[in-house]
């Protein structure tokens, strides 16, 4: 710090900008954790130029290392960005960080040069600085955890979505195949995407097979008995299929009531109840 208690590094930042900035760049693209199947030169360099400019714009105020100040907004929303990006593109939370760290070694050789001949004021400098930079580069690994977070849970979504697939057996007749544990959030995917088919196909069956399922449990059941209200306020009636000797067991031991609801073993057989309540029948083919 000098005497009126501002920083050196503005001044460092400026003076050294060109320098600092090509022995920067050559750092992290020499560094273990460089990833050049991902990332082009150029854009590493156009981000750590708008880094410095950044930085050297925030420590211009007070507060010089809190960089939850009003001073370092244009900074944080800048490593939030280049973390989420490097999030997408396949980077490790390392190899983010490393964007912000691996400016160190430049850094501290420039405040060598400038303040050699007052070792304290260096002492105090490289003290802030590292303050400064440690805080700065674990930001952007929060930002790349809840980057990647938020890609998980969009990802997951999705996967529950393609896990509940509701299939047209016949005009009129609906299948939902369930596999997997049925929890809440599923529960209302699975429904959405049923009540979304009845509407759109009009139909008036719906078979929901859970032999995928590995356990019924009073809120797994409580969770079908739900699909099945709001499958018949739709208009449609449910048939259950999959009911294996375990599950029966189970649901009698719990106590749950399924009275109201056709309960078969086997898809088969839930599909041939459907096709009779519909009017249908499949015959066996006479061989000529």
């Amino acid at each position: 710090m000098n005497v009126n208690g501002k920083s050196h590094l503005p001044e460092i930042l400026v003076k050294y900008e060109s320098d600092l900035l090509a022995d920067w760049v050559k750092h992290q693209l020499a560094a273990v954790t460089f990833r050049g199947d991902l990332i082009k030169d150029a854009e590493i360099r156009e981000q750590s130029r708008r880094f410095i400019n950044l930085v050297r714009g925030a420590l211009q105020h007070d507060n010089q290392t809190d960089i939850n100040t009003s001073n370092w907004i244009e900074v944080r929303e800048f490593l939030s960005d280049v973390s989420q990006s490097r999030a997408r593109q396949g980077f490790s939370p390392a190899e983010t960080a490393t964007f912000v760290f691996s400016i160190k070694q430049p850094l501290f050789l420039r405040l060598r040069q400038e303040l050699a001949d007052r070792p304290e004021v260096l002492a105090n400098e490289m003290w802030t600085t590292t303050i400064l930079l440690d805080k700065l580069g674990l930001l952007t690994t929060e930002m790349y955890q809840k980057s990647r977070e938020e890609v998980i849970a969009r990802q997951q979504q999705e996967l529950l979505e393609l896990s509940t697939p509701v299939v047209e057996l016949w005009e009129g007749i609906l299948a939902l195949p369930l596999i997997g544990t049925l929890d809440s959030a599923r529960t209302q995917v699975v429904m959405e995407s049923l009540l979304e088919k009845i509407v759109e196909t009009g139909s008036g069956i719906a078979i929901i097979d859970i032999t995928g399922v590995p356990t019924v449990d009073t809120l797994v059941a409580q969770h079908l008995l739900k699909t099945v209200a709001a499958a018949r306020l739709m208009g449609a009636d449910c048939i259950i299929s999959g009911i294996r000797p375990q599950i029966a067991q189970t649901i009698v031991h719990l106590g749950v009531n399924l009275s109201e609801v056709i309960t078969k073993a086997t898809l088969a057989d839930a599909f041939a109840i459907a096709l009779r309540r519909g009017g249908l029948t499949v015959t066996a083919r006479a061989d000529s």
